[in-house]
């Protein structure tokens, strides 16, 4: 199984992603619902919660661990290879790529959780690839419990990401980075209100092709996933608009598990 999890609903992006660039691969999902944002969080509790979500997903039969949340790829990537015996895929990597492949002017936008801004991780990676660019960044701390709300058609919603946005449209740049897999949820409402001439970069497809070109590079491990088209959503706190998003999201209805984590360390 391909294990992928996420602090909510965000990840959930990255499985249709994958779901749409390799169907028949079998998942399981974790969405730490119950502790959702984790970008207000500090690092150490966002480690901690990574090695619990991946040690989680193993049990429960992953081969592989998705890290389908922009903060925790921010923060907990060392700690959870060092800790698990998997392959360990992170979100920032593959964004970063298809950025650079798409700038024209290399002016760069980030959006993300304070977490993942005061990370500095996209702005280090950028530069180390292209010392040339300019690269900004804008926090959007709202945003996550905007779409874990479901508030998709709000007004409010409207009106706090033209906010967030205006700093990063007078800067003039011509590609913005959805630092967090929450924002593909409101990539049709971030595309209007940031111009037809920017180039959006949605990490959940990025990373989707990424782990396909991982497997078809390994095929003696893709031989050890199983393909039955199954696939397992467990979340830490169930909610009726979670239901109703995932639904959304996924493109059908899915079965939603209460996660047990007791006995996790």
């Amino acid at each position: 199984m391909i294990g992928i999890f996420d602090s909510g609903i965000g990840g959930l992006t990255v499985v249709r992603g994958i779901m749409d660039a390799m169907p028949g691969y079998d998942l399981v999902y974790f969405g730490d619902t119950a502790r959702t944002p984790y970008g207000t969080k500090s690092s150490r509790t966002v480690i901690e919660y990574c090695l619990q979500n991946t040690e989680f997903l193993v049990k429960n039969g992953a081969k592989m661990i998705v890290m389908a949340c922009n903060t925790a790829s921010s923060v907990a990537t060392d700690a959870v290879r060092d800790s698990f015996d998997v392959p360990v895929f992170e979100v920032v990597t593959p964004a970063v790529e298809r950025c650079l492949a798409a700038t024209k002017k290399g002016v760069i936008g980030v959006i993300g959780t304070r977490a993942t801004i005061a990370s500095g991780i996209y702005e280090k990676q950028i530069m180390e690839k292209n010392p040339q660019a300019k690269v900004y960044c804008a926090p959007c701390p709202l945003l996550v419990p905007l779409v874990e709300e479901g508030w998709l058609k709000k007004p409010e919603t409207n009106m706090i990401v033209k906010k967030y946005l205006h700093p990063l449209k007078v800067r003039q740049i011509d590609t913005l980075i959805l630092g967090c897999t929450h924002y593909p949820i409101l990539k049709n409402i971030i595309a209007r209100k940031i111009g037809k001439r920017v180039a959006i970069i949605d990490s959940s497809t990025a990373m989707a092709e990424r782990v396909k070109a991982f497997l078809t590079e390994n095929p003696d491990f893709d031989e050890k996933l199983a393909k039955t088209a199954a696939a397992r959503f467990f979340v830490s706190d169930i909610t009726p608009q979670f239901r109703k998003t995932a639904k959304w999201i996924v493109g059908r209805p899915i079965d939603l598990e209460p996660a047990n984590t007791e006995g996790l360390s």
